[in-house]
């Protein structure tokens, strides 16, 4: 009878892990993008500086078809208030600034402004970007 004689593999084989993490960068990198949610708005363009990033408040949006969103988040306009009463509480907040579309009516806008004094706030923005082409202005 012949007598086999194993020995330890001393080689570490690391092909297969060069393709599983190759396989996982692509994916992260394909997803990655669609996992950042935000809401698309178009804002007015000004001479004044943009918001500060470090400013607390509730962020209400209005997009361009005219859906409303407190801080990101979709609300009806029947329950606008109630919604608003809440995050505001939730936050233990006073300010509001309102994002909205260009294109969206100047009635709307007042509109939800009008809703908001009627809420009591008192401290609310109206957030914008800079215009950087000086562009013209419109008679």
């Amino acid at each position: 009878m012949i007598k086999r004689e194993y020995r330890a593999l001393a080689e570490i084989n690391v092909t297969n892990l060069v393709d599983v993490v190759l396989v996982l960068l692509i994916i992260f990198m394909i997803s990655a993008p669609l996992l950042q949610s935000g809401i698309e708005v178009d804002l007015p363009k000004t001479k004044t500086a943009a918001l500060d990033e470090e400013t607390e408040g509730i962020i209400l949006t209005i997009d361009r078809k005219g859906g409303l969103f407190i801080n990101d988040v979709w609300t009806r306009r029947e329950n606008f208030e109630e919604n608003l009463k809440r995050e505001l509480k939730k936050k233990d907040q006073k300010s509001v600034y309102l994002r909205a579309d260009s294109l969206v009516a100047y009635g709307v806008v007042v509109n939800i402004m009008g809703h908001l004094k009627g809420l009591g706030i008192e401290d609310l923005g109206l957030i914008t970007t800079k215009d950087e082409g000086g562009g013209s202005v419109r008679k």
